[in-house]
């Protein structure tokens, strides 16, 4: 009511006399709205037709584990490598030392291979620095009280790896002709369960196919695998003058959520100074 519209103290006390506005009924809402149906899932792309002259060889059962396992090694596991060269020739005049001494038939011959002492050093190995000897489970890190050693020996329907156990408490001998027992009855699908299944570390072996360098995929639920591959002569330098050597290249791949860096190097660094050293193995 005052000059120009404005307010003034008799409006506000008018206001006031005539006590609060009465509140105005709540706007209407509108309706909710239907929930949109779930979108289907995108159908996946079917897979490009084969038109090439081909036969369908269907899946044996063995070929499908093994496929899972190594699906699930790699996709769940942190595969970290460590790679070496390292010299033979001192654990080839030894093998060739021993194998001479042996008696030629009876239950006390042997005939040792390079796999046989790769495994024998592989298992002092684990002994001296037991914490790659594990696995991994979510609530706490496994360390095995035996060093038992899976050996990946192929077979026509796939791989399988037969256990040699205690193998840092075994001779040479004995490992070798355990090796051959298990590899032969492997082949020939007589393996026993508890002789395949299990085992804290694994070995593969390639050598005898000329392979110079490979990295194998870790065995569940174990924390390592060493790949060894073949043993070739190879030009190397020894007190500064050029020399020739056998050298294999062998590769540990462990599971680094267990397995450092730096523990892997350290296996590794043991696992050469026994194989280039390895008279130790006789103790």
């Amino acid at each position: 009511s005052g000059p120009n519209g404005r307010i003034v103290k008799a409006d506000v006390e008018a206001a006031l006399a005539k006590g609060p506005a009465p509140k105005a009924a709540p706007a209407p809402q509108p309706a909710a709205a239907a929930p949109a149906p779930a979108a289907a899932p995108a159908p996946k792309a079917p897979a490009a037709p084969i038109t090439a002259p081909h036969q369908a060889v269907p899946h044996s059962t063995m070929r499908k584990v093994i496929a899972r396992r190594l699906s699930e090694s790699k996709a769940t596991i942190p595969h970290f490598y460590v790679t070496m060269d390292i010299e033979l020739d001192a654990l080839l005049k030894l093998r060739g030392q021993l194998n001479a001494a042996s008696p030629k038939d009876g239950p006390g011959a042997f005939k040792l291979s390079v796999n046989d002492l790769v495994i024998k050093a592989a298992a002092v190995t684990l002994r001296r620095i037991p914490k790659v000897n594990a696995s991994w489970t979510d609530d706490a890190t496994i360390l095995y009280d035996d060093v038992d050693i899976s050996v990946a020996v192929s077979i026509s329907d796939g791989l399988i790896t037969p256990i040699i156990r205690k193998a840092d408490q075994k001779g040479l001998a004995a490992i070798s002709n355990e090796m051959k027992d298990l590899a032969a009855r492997a082949k020939a699908g007589k393996l026993k369960p508890e002789e395949f299944q299990g085992g804290g570390f694994s070995i593969s072996n390639m050598g005898m196919y000329g392979v110079s360098d490979f990295s194998a995929i870790i065995n569940p639920p174990q924390a390592g695998i060493l790949a060894v591959s073949a043993g070739t002569q190879r030009p190397v330098v020894k007190d500064g003058a050029l020399a020739i050597a056998t050298v294999m290249t062998c590769t540990l791949s462990v599971d680094h959520r267990i397995v450092d860096g730096a523990l892997a190097a350290e296996w590794m660094q043991a696992f050469k100074g026994i194989v280039e050293q390895p008279l130790s193995l006789m103790l």
